[in-house]
């Protein structure tokens, strides 16, 4: 996941998705729709 030009996650797509670990990561997920 990258922010303003700095990479703040690196990981699988799927890990990212299901499991993200960086605040920023988790702030922009909660904001965004997710269609499987």
């Amino acid at each position: 996941f990258m922010d303003e030009g700095k990479i703040l996650e690196e990981n699988t797509p799927e890990e990212i998705f299901s499991n993200p670990q960086h605040p920023r990561t988790k702030e922009f997920l909660s904001k965004v729709l997710i269609v499987r």
